[in-house]
């Protein structure tokens, strides 16, 4: 007995109310963590890819940009071919188209993006060699200007053009790669999410499982034996295990029947001793 106690006190009991407040507890849980990685996850991927995005976006103006400076500068020598002036040759800002390419390269991920932009690189220096020639075919006539402009330097600016729309194809496929992998990502992203709504109807559907055989079915029993009492008279004598509200309820109730069925077996007694009584009584009287 003393055993039995203290094996009851050294053993935590947990209470129907504890059960349930875990299992709820533990489906919150996991929909909290579950949406905290998913929001995380988004979030990482998404400023990851908006990088990339902006990225390649001023990549695209970078080359934009020297392909208009470079239309400029072929407008301009076109424009004094003939003038037989050195003075009226533009200048060349070549420190701030190199700061611009450094800019450019750095800011590319992908090997034949850089090899693009190397190639935009030494067209650019291949024509702007050639214009210092400019200098001295300027002095010459119109005619001499005009062949050194279409069959020396033009060349040289129409390579200049095809590498830098070579490098804008190429970028733009990177732009197109990148919001793809945006697309990818945020799919990948809600994954967590997915699978916390998933996780979450699974335990929900445990915990209904888990009330229905740990509560309901016995609580059906327990009044479906309370009913066969009553009616048909038999004994109460369903008994499951457990250590919670449940199974001290089944015990006070089998108690209560018990002292029940003991009341009626001394209600009985006494009505027959009464009975027996009263036939003594008549006997007595009829002597």
């Amino acid at each position: 007995m003393l055993k039995n106690i203290l094996k009851n006190l050294s053993r935590p009991k947990m209470t129907m109310s504890l059960k349930l407040s875990l299992s709820l507890g533990a489906i919150a849980v996991i929909l909290l963590l579950s949406s905290i990685i998913s929001i995380m996850e988004y979030r990482r991927m998404s400023d990851y890819v908006s990088n990339l995005i902006a990225s390649n976006i001023n990549c695209i103006n970078i080359a934009q940009k020297i392909a208009n400076e470079s239309d400029r500068y072929n407008l301009q020598l076109l424009a004094i071919v003939g003038e037989k002036d050195p003075a009226l040759i533009p200048g060349i800002d070549y420190n701030s188209f190199m700061d611009e390419y450094s800019s450019l390269k750095a800011t590319l991920t992908s090997s034949d993006a850089v090899a693009r932009t190397d190639s935009v690189i030494y067209s650019y220096s291949a024509y702007m060699l050639t214009s210092l020639e400019f200098e001295k075919v300027i002095m010459n006539d119109f005619i001499d200007n005009r062949e050194w402009y279409f069959k020396r330097l033009q060349p040289r600016y129409q390579r200049l053009k095809s590498d830098i729309e070579k490098l804008n194809e190429v970028i733009y496929m990177q732009l197109k790669e990148n919001s793809e992998t945006f697309q990818d990502g945020f799919y990948r992203s809600i994954i967590p999410g997915v699978v916390s709504v998933a996780a979450g109807l699974l335990l929900v559907l445990l915990l209904l499982v888990f009330i229905l055989i740990y509560y309901i079915r016995p609580l059906k029993r327990m009044l479906s034996g309370i009913d066969d009492y009553q009616t048909n008279g038999r004994r109460y004598s369903y008994a499951f295990e457990g250590d919670d509200e449940l199974v001290h309820l089944n015990g006070e109730l089998t108690e209560l029947v018990e002292e029940n069925v003991e009341l009626k077996k001394r209600v009985n007694r006494l009505r027959e001793e009464r009975e027996k009584l009263i036939e003594s009584s008549s006997a007595a009287k009829e002597l």
